[in-house]
Order: C-alpha cells, then structure tokens, then sequence
C-alpha cells in the first residue's frame, strides 16, 4: 500500500492544526457523544466498541484525560438535549477527485446545505450517496511518528504484525501500521501496551488509487478543503488527491 499522504498533511500545517486544536476536540467529543448514544448509553469502552475507538483517536491528538472524562458524564447524562445523528456525503473535487464527508449534525438541511456549498464554491460537485465509496477500503490507521529515528522499523514492523496489523507502511517520518475495522481496537490497545504513541489513530476511509492535479484545481482544491475544515458539522473528509 502507497501514495497515503495524510500524515504528511498533518505534518504540513502542524502550526494550523495547533491553533485549531480546540475545535478538533469539539468534533471528537461529538463523536464521543453519538458512540455512548449508540452504545446505549455506555460510557465503558470495554463494553462499546466504537466508544473505544473514539477515545484512542481522542488520545492520539493528545485531548486531555479530564477533557474525555467530562465528555463521557455529559454524554450519560440524562437529557442532555445533544441529539446528533451521522450522515457522509460523497461527490467530486476539482479535477475530479474522489471526495467523502463524514458529517455529524443536529440539523440535517443545515449541513446538506453547506456541505453543497462547499463543493460548488471551487468546482466541485455534491453527488449521489455511493458514487465515489466504492474506490475506498474502511480500514483502521495507525501513524507512529519516527521524526527523530529513534524506531527500528524491522522491530515495529514485528511487533505490529504480531500485534494483528494488516499491513505496515514505512517512510522517512512515520510508520503507518493498517487494520481492519473489527481489529482496530485490538491492534490500538496491543501497540500501546508495547509502549507505542500513536500520532493519529482512527478509523479512515483510505483510497485504492490517486489522482494527480493541476496547480489551479490543487489551489482550488486546498480551499475546498479548509471550508470543510471549518465546518462544526464535517468531521472527516476523505479524498485520493495525490499531493
């Protein structure tokens, strides 16, 4: 598996994404908020699959323990008047790129609306539910970052494939260790009990191939993306843009 350039994304605009760190909670608790909802109001990660899978991501982009901890009590609080629900939206980018958005609303034409928007304002286009998630794998993802070179990959490689990983994935400043979706927590939890951190740990829609683009449709591009960004109600976008 290549060409997955989210890690060096992330890596790009660590200044942006420090300054946005407030609103990155914000979205992880809402997804904290629906896992306990779906999970009939258990805030037990032992015994709520996707609640775990929330809380590992939570701990990757460093959200502190009292931040979850207050979460999790509002979110099995009573009427608590939170009332989300998940919708992904699929369409295309400029140049064509496959586009996925995962939603998370208490206001399904607000976001329709936006999300619309969104993909109008720099060429894009909104389209039918299945057009472009059949070129995507669910997959769980795991980003280890080796900046410093302090990890052996042989040695990481072993110990995820021992821990149940899929696949493994080396480059210059990270390790990118892939899992099913069902494996995902398992794999998280035998990683971290090796000592592992995790700079990104989540469940992702990752592309089977990548599309190239012209400078203009990659400025556009950019620019659709931070409008998503910015949105309170997009929680992920997925794309196969190859930059």
């Amino acid at each position: 598996m290549s060409g997955h350039s989210k890690w060096h994304n992330i890596q790009k605009t660590k200044g942006a994404q420090d300054a946005k760190r407030a609103a990155a909670f914000t979205k992880i608790a809402k997804e904290m908020i629906v896992a306990v909802k779906e999970g009939g109001g258990s805030i037990d990660p032992a015994n709520n699959s996707r609640l775990a899978t929330v809380i590992t991501k939570a701990k990757a982009a460093n959200m502190p323990n009292d931040n979850i901890k207050r979460v999790l009590e509002r979110a099995a609080g009573a009427g608590s008047g939170e009332n989300y629900e998940s919708i992904n939206y699929e369409g295309y980018g400029p140049g064509g790129v496959a586009v996925i958005v995962e939603t998370m609303t208490d206001n399904r034409n607000r976001t329709a609306g936006s999300v619309r928007h969104h993909f109008d304002k720099y060429g894009g286009n909104l389209g039918a539910n299945g057009c472009v998630s059949w070129s995507f794998d669910k997959k769980g993802v795991l980003v280890i970052d080796n900046e410093d070179g302090d990890l052996d990959e042989d040695t990481v490689m072993m110990d995820a494939m021992d821990c149940g990983a899929d696949d493994f994935e080396p480059d210059e400043d990270c390790f990118t260790i892939y899992t099913t979706p069902d494996d995902f927590n398992a794999v998280a939890d035998a990683m971290s009990a090796k000592g592992y951190q995790f700079a990104s740990a989540q469940i992702e829609m990752v592309p089977q191939n990548y599309v190239k683009l012209s400078e203009a449709d990659a400025a556009n591009m950019e620019k659709m993306l931070d409008l998503f960004e910015d949105d309170d109600d997009v929680q992920n976008v997925w794309h196969n843009w190859d930059n």
